[in-house]
């Protein structure tokens, strides 16, 4: 139901109004299309597909995110956000140029297919479990009722999973006081693996060893890192493919 508040909240506007009053872009479309690297780099810094946004086609029609996203799998269009307040994030869909990087149409399509699939778990009853973290301490369904749930992906040898550390304990840290916050890593790796990594490298995170076959055919994932945000009814509010997005969603979350 969540996810659609800021659409319906917009919708209303719209309605009340008579017309959707839209921004200008704030890079020019055409340009920014003009290498890979250039839209990429645009893209990664300004555009967040998990966050809650209003949704705009090539007309300028307020659509339902869900459509929004299934028209960026096609690999023919690119988001834009337009100018707005700071706290407003609206954005639209512009026209892939004929001769325009095929790799801009090729990450867009692999980028919209992963967040409409992690976009698509929204609102869903986190799958049941009963984990035994690294210090012996048992994380259940039941011992995480009335808490917010922050799940890690991971393995060790997955580079981008091990960058990121650094910033996820910044961030445990930046919640250290709210009991109601807990921060659980599932990793693929056995319990001797993990010990000798984090003792280089710790994660202050609860971590839990042995999870490759949960995450595989349980959560059925086929990306890491992956981040999950469970409410403390248990259901799903996000999943996110970076320690950015995960920052951005957690601070809404904990406000509420």
């Amino acid at each position: 139901m969540t996810k659609y508040l800021s659409f319906a909240f917009f919708f209303l506007l719209v309605s009340c109004s008579g017309q959707t009053k839209l921004g200008e872009p704030e890079v020019n479309p055409t340009e920014i299309q003009s290498n890979f690297m250039n839209w990429w780099k645009y893209h990664n810094e300004n555009i967040m597909l998990s966050r809650d946004f209003t949704p705009i086609d090539e007309n300028g029609t307020v659509i339902e995110k869900s459509a929004f996203l299934k028209t960026l799998m096609d690999g023919k269009t690119i988001p834009i956000r337009l100018k707005a307040a700071d706290t407003i994030f609206q954005y639209q869909l512009f026209k892939l140029l004929p001769n325009s990087d095929a790799n801009i149409k090729a990450t867009i399509a692999q980028v919209s297919f992963d967040e409409n699939d992690n976009f698509n778990q929204e609102g869903k009853s986190f799958p049941k479990f009963n984990f035994t973290d690294l210090e012996g301490n048992i994380i259940s369904n039941e011992s995480m009722k009335g808490k917010i749930m922050v799940v890690k992906c991971w393995f060790i040898h997955c580079a981008v999973c091990v960058k990121e550390i650094p910033s996820l304990n910044e961030m445990v840290n930046q919640y250290k006081d709210r009991k109601d916050i807990v921060f659980v890593s599932l990793a693929e790796d056995t319990p001797e693996q993990l010990k000798v990594f984090l003792a280089k490298k710790p994660l202050s995170y609860a971590v839990v060893p042995n999870m490759k076959k949960y995450m595989n055919e349980v959560l059925q994932l086929n990306a890491f890192p992956t981040h999950f945000i469970v409410n403390k009814d248990g259901n799903i509010v996000k999943v996110l493919a970076n320690d950015h997005a995960l920052k951005v969603a957690l601070e809404i979350e904990s406000r509420k």
